[in-house]
């Protein structure tokens, strides 16, 4: 203590802890739940951009670069390992040309495959405007009741079209109570109720990637999706949404369709 300095007077420091702090569970609820440390599903949608230089080369190597690419994605296709759904965007979007919908419990398999395209003569010409990693887990909001739905259901690629996008919540959405975020919900869970040919595919990137969800929709009919966005809109959920763009219309193809579709055909 300096001279002149009395009992009462001591350097500020930080605030002091007054009885134990707040258990909070990932969805906002008090609890001691221990860390979840099961392995479980991650999910990689890869954007792929071609240099149009690779259209300029002689057509026998193009074709030749092509089918080794091909066969590079029909391995990956065929391993136990890995669930790929491929995708093309030729004509659909301009910064991209092809998406690579890779799941795996194991993160080293996106790296592997990645590794091995771009050892490709093709994965020369290629590029990646957008990447997106994320883990896939229960909703809290749809399955309130415990034991309902603990075993996480993913059925990728089952519809014609995939509607990909990343999306953050605004900071205020984390302040409202969890009543009040699930009444939202609720409501955002009934608007969509009537539009049976969508399934939706949520994810979760809090800490691996910089959204904080990344959200697929699989369906046979773009405009039933349109008119879905279109009424989501008017939901009071839609209020803390801070950031739901880029968004891809991504077509489900074969990875033959797609080598050509980049290579001009041959």
């Amino acid at each position: 203590m300096t001279h002149g300095q009395s009992h009462g007077d001591r350097p500020a420091g930080p605030p002091q802890r007054r009885g134990p702090m707040v258990d909070l569970d990932p969805s906002g609820q008090v609890g001691g739940r221990e860390p979840d440390r099961e392995r479980r599903q991650f999910l990689n949608y890869a954007f792929y951009k071609l240099d149009p230089a690779f259209r300029r080369l002689p057509a026998t190597e193009r074709a030749e670069a092509g089918a080794e690419f091909a066969a590079v994605l029909n391995r990956w296709e065929n391993r136990d390992e890995l669930i790929l759904r491929t995708y093309s965007l030729v004509g659909l979007r301009g910064d991209c040309d092809f998406m690579l919908w890779r799941i795996s419990s194991d993160l080293a398999c996106f790296q592997e495959m990645q590794d091995e395209m771009n050892r490709a003569r093709l994965g020369a010409f290629l590029t990646q405007p957008h990447n997106f990693l994320s883990l896939q887990k229960r909703s809290q909001y749809v399955n309130r009741i415990e034991g309902s739905g603990e075993g996480v259901e993913l059925l990728p690629g089952q519809g014609a079209y995939l509607f990909v996008y990343p999306f953050v919540k605004t900071r205020a959405w984390y302040n409202l109570s969890p009543h009040a975020r699930q009444g939202m919900m609720d409501e955002h869970i009934h608007a969509a109720s009537p539009f049976k040919g969508i399934r939706l595919n949520t994810s979760y990137s809090y800490g691996i990637d910089d959204q904080e969800f990344v959200v697929a929709f699989d369906s046979d009919y773009p405009q039933e999706f349109v008119d879905l966005v279109q009424r989501l809109r008017h939901t009071e959920a839609s209020l803390y949404t801070l950031r739901d763009t880029p968004m891809f219309t991504c077509k489900k193809a074969p990875a033959g369709t797609i080598v050509s579709q980049l290579s001009g055909g041959g």
